[in-house]
C-alpha cells in the first residue's frame, strides 16, 4: 500500500489542516505533509472564509483523494479500525460522531470572531454575545462527556475523532485569553499538551506566511 500525502494550508492559522493532521496521526497511517502554496487563491479564500465548502486539507492515499475532515475521519476509522478512533460502546460512537458533527458545521460566531492563530495572544479578549453563546454550548459539550468519561479525553483514556475536532477550539480559547472552569481548563491542557499538537505549534511558529486580515488588531 502506497504512502499517502496530507495536502494542507497554513500550520498557524488553518484549523481544518490540523484536523486533518492529528486525525492522520491518530490513525497511525504512514504520511507526509506537503503545503498548498501560500498565493494559492482557493487556500487563501478557504482561510478568510470567503468560500462554501473547505476542500484543504485532503487526503491521497493508495489511489484515493479524501477531502472534508469528517469524511477523512471516516475514511481512516475504516481504514485503522484498531487505532481506536471512535470509542467502543455503541452509544458512546453516536455521542462521539454527533458532536464531532456539531463542531464541524456550527459555531460560525466562533470562527468568524475568534480566527485561529497560534503565533498570537490577546489578554482581556472582548467577546460578544454570539461568540460567548458558542463558547458555553462548547463548554457544556465538553462537561458533559468530561464528567461521564472522567477524562482525561472526552470519551474517556482514549483519543476519539471528537478530541481532534475540538483541538483548534483549544488554540482559539488560549489565542484570545478566553478562561475556563478547572475541569475543562485541565482537558485544554491535556490537549496543548499532546505531542502531535506541540509539533505543530512549533511548525507554525516557524512558518512563514503571513495573512494581514488574520493578523490585525480587532
Amino acid at each position: 500500500m502506497s504512502k499517502a500525502t496530507l495536502f494542507i494550508s497554513s500550520k498557524n492559522y488553518s484549523s481544518w489542516s490540523l484536523r486533518g493532521f492529528l486525525l492522520a496521526r491518530m490513525a497511525g497511517l504512514d504520511f507526509d505533509v506537503q503545503a498548498v502554496a501560500a498565493d494559492n487563491p482557493k487556500m487563501r479564500a478557504e482561510l478568510l472564509m470567503q468560500t462554501s465548502s473547505i476542500r484543504i486539507p485532503y487526503l491521497e492515499h493508495d489511489g484515493v483523494t479524501v477531502w472534508d475532515t469528517l469524511a477523512i475521519a471516516e475514511y481512516l476509522n475504516e481504514l485503522h479500525p484498531a487505532a481506536g478512533m471512535l470509542p467502543v460502546e455503541r452509544m458512546a460512537r453516536a455521542h462521539c460522531r454527533s458532536i464531532a458533527g456539531e463542531m464541524h458545521s456550527g459555531f460560525s460566531a466562533l470562527r468568524e470572531s475568534l480566527p485561529m492563530n497560534l503565533r498570537m495572544f490577546r489578554p482581556n479578549f472582548t467577546l460578544w454575545s454570539a461568540v460567548r453563546a458558542d463558547i458555553d454550548r462548547i463548554v457544556e459539550i465538553w462537561s458533559e462527556c468530561l464528567g461521564a468519561s472522567k477524562g482525561p479525553w472526552l470519551f474517556g483514556e482514549r483519543r476519539t475523532i471528537a478530541d481532534a475536532m475540538f483541538a483548534p477550539v483549544v488554540t482559539r480559547f488560549r489565542t484570545y485569553d478566553v478562561t475556563m472552569d478547572p475541569v475543562c481548563d485541565r482537558y485544554c491542557r491535556e490537549i496543548l499538551a499532546w505531542p502531535d499538537m506541540r509539533e505543530w505549534f512549533a511548525s507554525a511558529q516557524k512558518e512563514p506566511e503571513q495573512i494581514e486580515e488574520l493578523d490585525i488588531e480587532f
